[in-house]
């Protein structure tokens, strides 16, 4: 098998100032799936385990997560505004959650640390995504799991478009949503054969690649 690295040509571009402010409003309009995906996540965790999510953004998983359980939850963000504002809403939200700056390819933890990783609708945004996959391998202890949630690059656009429609966007968050889908996010997520050829390159133990059209959910074990 060919071996790729699928790196960008650019360096990681961190959100920051107002297009920061515009996800983070934008993504509380769908609230109800972070919310969800924490009562889906928390069953699985024991008490005390420790969590990271690659890419909190606004930290709205790790704050729902957080209200169901006494984990010690990590967020790892390049941004330096949703470091801020995430931390500032766990503060508001009374739970303990700890949110720092750091590159998804430079984790700054030591090997072998966490119990469950989360890396939610960001991993086609990282330049280096190999490594990116190589270092969530490496900070979780052996036999513990990450979920890795992102877009298919082959997603059609009738897929999109509904999927969009079902989050409960205002009309033109909605529509502004469509266009980021269309102009940037579809150019940059991966195919399942990337997926596929990306992982191989990583010591997880066991990988599960799930999802629909739309997206993918993947399972990995180390």
């Amino acid at each position: 098998m060919t071996t790729m690295t699928l790196r960008k040509p650019h360096p990681d571009r961190p959100m920051e100032g107002m297009m920061a402010k515009w996800y983070a409003a934008n993504t509380a309009e769908m609230m109800q799936q972070y919310v969800d995906l924490a009562a889906r996540i928390a069953p699985q965790l024991e008490a005390g385990s420790r969590v990271l999510e690659v890419a909190p953004g606004p930290g709205y998983f790790c704050i729902e997560l957080a209200k169901r359980g006494s984990y010690a939850i990590i967020g790892l963000d390049l941004s330096q505004s949703f470091v801020k504002m995430a931390a500032e809403k766990a503060a508001a939200a009374d739970v303990n959650v700890k949110f720092t700056q750091g590159s998804a390819s430079k984790m700054p933890f030591p090997n072998d640390c966490f119990d469950f990783l989360l890396c939610r609708a960001a991993f086609k945004n990282f330049a280096d995504p190999v490594g990116a996959l190589q270092e969530m391998c490496r900070v979780l202890k052996p036999g513990s799991r990450a979920l890795l949630i992102d877009l298919s690059r082959d997603a059609r656009p009738d897929e999109v478009s509904r999927a969009v429609d079902e989050m409960g966007l205002s009309a033109m968050n909605r529509l502004l949503t469509k266009m980021v889908f269309k102009t940037m996010l579809i150019r940059n997520a991966y195919t399942r054969e990337e997926f596929e050829q990306m992982l191989a390159q990583t010591q997880f133990s066991r990988v599960e690649i799930g999802g629909n059209g739309m997206g993918f959910e993947i399972w990995m074990t180390k």
